[in-house]
């Protein structure tokens, strides 16, 4: 049985009845940008996250501009990020003209670590934005309350982890922004790209949803701000809409499909392999299952002649890239350097059987056992 990485068909299979209905719903009345779908979706989301506002848009990426161009984050200004994530945390800062400050990561978690960023505030320093990585929220309580200290905007980049419990809050909604991707891969995804913003400020809504449609102010040719196109199209919301309805289900799937590979794996700690750690008071939506292994390249050989996927989620700190080694302010990142040479993810999603996962399981245990 061939071992896929991620299975979106399947899922499709689950919700096609409804899926389908929707999308031809779409095609009859036509209404392709900021149809009623965005508003209804806009509508969901929100309910779920539990912010105030939901503003839909084309990426996360975007979203992630978004929320920097609409707390006035630019040309100068320093924001403290994780050295350890998917370049596009990196590359926003850069497009807005602001600084990059790279600091480093927990070892057990992969979020920044919190203790860190203290030390990395500077006059400069504008906002902070953690990345909840591979599902699991960053340790938001304590950079909220650093940022109140220092007077600092937070921006959550929850890419990896809409959604996910934390305390009695969600993922998207712990700090003053939260942006999320709806990649066809992220834990909730979309059919092509998409992205959404979550805030509980009324006027930072109202400044996003302005930047979102190029700057538009009170009628289309009237424009108040600088903007970009930032909109999500309808059929991409009407299909959010549906999956959004299976999500909790999804949930709760990814966290027992988690604990069978946690458990099955325990006793190879003794072969240097590191399973997932989640702190304490939060839960995962588990975006990827990353194993640290101490030699990352046999052990992939090992499972590809097995039929099992497997990706590294990354392979290099950001500040590390070509584009990048020159972009900021990097402090002492070893952490993530040394997680960047071991972390690989394991094949994860919600409709995963448990004869899939067994296999996978095995070919995992029969490299050190």
């Amino acid at each position: 049985m061939k071992i896929p990485f991620i299975d979106l068909k399947t899922q499709y299979q689950a919700l096609k009845n409804d899926i389908d209905e929707r999308l031809h719903r779409v095609l009859e009345h036509g209404q392709f940008i900021m149809g009623p779908e965005v508003k209804e979706c806009e509508e969901e989301l929100k309910k779920f996250v539990g912010s105030k506002h939901a503003i839909v848009c084309s990426n996360g990426t975007i979203a992630l501009q978004m929320a920097l161009m609409a707390l006035g984050i630019g040309p100068g200004d320093e924001v403290i990020t994780t050295s350890f994530s998917f370049i596009a945390t990196a590359e926003v800062l850069l497009l807005v003209g602001a600084v990059p400050v790279f600091v480093d990561i927990d070892p057990q978690t992969y979020n920044i670590d919190p203790k860190k960023i203290a030390a990395a505030i500077t006059p400069k320093t504008k906002a902070i934005l953690p990345v909840s990585l591979y599902g699991q929220p960053a340790d938001m309580d304590e950079i909220n309350l650093i940022a109140k200290k220092h007077n600092l905007y937070v921006i959550e980049d929850a890419a990896q982890s809409f959604g996910a419990p934390y305390k009695k809050l969600r993922s998207g909604n712990l700090s003053d922004v939260g942006c999320t991707s709806f990649f066809p891969a992220k834990p909730l995804g979309c059919y092509g790209d998409g992205g959404a913003v979550f805030t509980n400020d009324s006027d930072l809504a109202e400044k996003l949803n302005s930047i979102r449609m190029h700057g538009m102010g009170t009628h289309r040719y009237q424009h108040s701000c600088v903007g970009l196109n930032g909109r999500l199209d309808s059929i991409q919301c009407a299909v959010l809409t549906v999956k959004l309805r299976r999500y909790p289900w999804e949930i709760e799937r990814r966290n027992f499909i988690a604990a069978r590979y946690s458990q099955a794996f325990s006793e190879l700690s003794n072969h240097g392999v590191r399973t997932p750690k989640i702190a304490a008071e939060r839960t995962s939506v588990w975006a990827q299952y990353t194993l640290w292994v101490p030699d990352r390249s046999t052990f992939q050989t090992k499972l590809q002649e097995k039929g099992v996927p497997t990706a590294i989620h990354y392979p290099m700190a950001m500040p590390d890239q070509d584009a990048y080694k020159n972009a900021g302010r990097v402090l002492d990142i070893q952490n993530a350097r040394t997680s960047a040479e071991h972390v690989i993810s394991l094949p994860m999603f919600p409709d995963m059987t448990t004869e899939i996962q067994d296999q996978i399981i095995e070919a995992v245990r029969s490299v050190y056992i």
